[in-house]
């Protein structure tokens, strides 16, 4: 019986102490949204509509240049399932980097832990970037440049990994930036080549054997593979590998997790 009451006990400790962090969780979403978009909701207009003008100008770039699509029958459709799911993860990877010394003066709050901030900072990307993906792809569609997606809870999967790489590099970048505040440059170097490498304007099933052997180490280009396998009805894709993708997705995660408590006390 006491047992049971013990049991009884704890389980409400861990609910009690669940509510709390969602609240925290939740009122830090409200002050990244207010930090990053402001007051104005013309703010959150615009970082909407920014990704959406990137695919834009790269569809008038390509159409003027008499460029067909490397894929079916909408240069938009191909350029928007590459370049947003590029910068999905690429806004992760840069705006997590920097999240422990955005919060630094919260995080002397003991309810405030730096996984709460992170988490807070992971959602609002992944809900603006959720929401900018179903307006500009209900447009193509709303428009006829575009049919609805062949597989959409694939798709929805595609997304959520997207989240998770970017959600481990951001991490990861997290703590090495705690260590080496010279990562921050390094990384730039590493991923800035990555918009040219990962499949946004070409089908890497189609490059040769050789080419295909070192892109495929590139997880993002296995993302955009994922996203237009998903999208597209016959996209045949031999580059896709989900489980590679998967796994250096939590190994990051897991890496930076660690990282970041281990190198907690380095922070001034």
């Amino acid at each position: 019986m006491n047992s049971f009451k013990q049991r009884i006990e704890a389980f409400k400790e861990v609910l009690s102490a669940l509510k709390i962090k969602s609240r925290v969780i939740f009122a830090l979403v409200l002050r990244e949204t207010r930090t990053t978009f402001g007051n104005s909701s013309l703010g959150y207009v615009w970082a909407i509509l920014t990704p959406a003008i990137g695919v834009a100008l790269l569809v008038v770039i390509f159409a003027f240049a008499s460029r067909q699509p490397p894929f079916g029958q909408s240069l938009a459709l191909f350029f928007a399932t590459g370049f947003l799911s590029y910068e999905y993860y690429n806004k992760l990877a840069n705006s997590l980097m920097t999240v422990i010394d955005a919060n630094k003066a919260l995080l002397l709050y003991p309810v405030v832990t730096p996984t709460a901030a992170i988490c807070a900072r992971f959602i609002l990307i992944s809900i603006t970037y959720l929401l900018i993906m179903f307006i500009f792809y209900g447009t193509l569609v709303l428009f006829g440049l575009a049919d609805l997606p062949a597989y959409p809870i694939q798709l929805l999967w595609a997304f959520f990994t997207i989240g998770l790489l970017g959600l481990g590099v951001g991490v990861f970048n997290c703590s090495m930036i705690i260590f080496w505040d010279s990562w921050r440059q390094i990384f730039q170097i590493i991923n800035r080549p990555l918009f040219f490498i990962s499949g946004i304007f070409f089908i890497p099933s189609l490059l040769p054997e050789r080419a295909l052997g070192f892109l495929k180490w590139n997880p993002v280009l296995h993302l955009i593979e994922w996203v237009r396998t998903s999208y597209y009805p016959n996209y045949d894709s031999r580059v896709l590998d989900k489980i590679y993708v998967l796994s250096i997705a939590f190994i990051l995660i897991a890496l930076g997790l660690l990282g970041e408590r281990y190198f907690r006390n380095k922070r001034s």
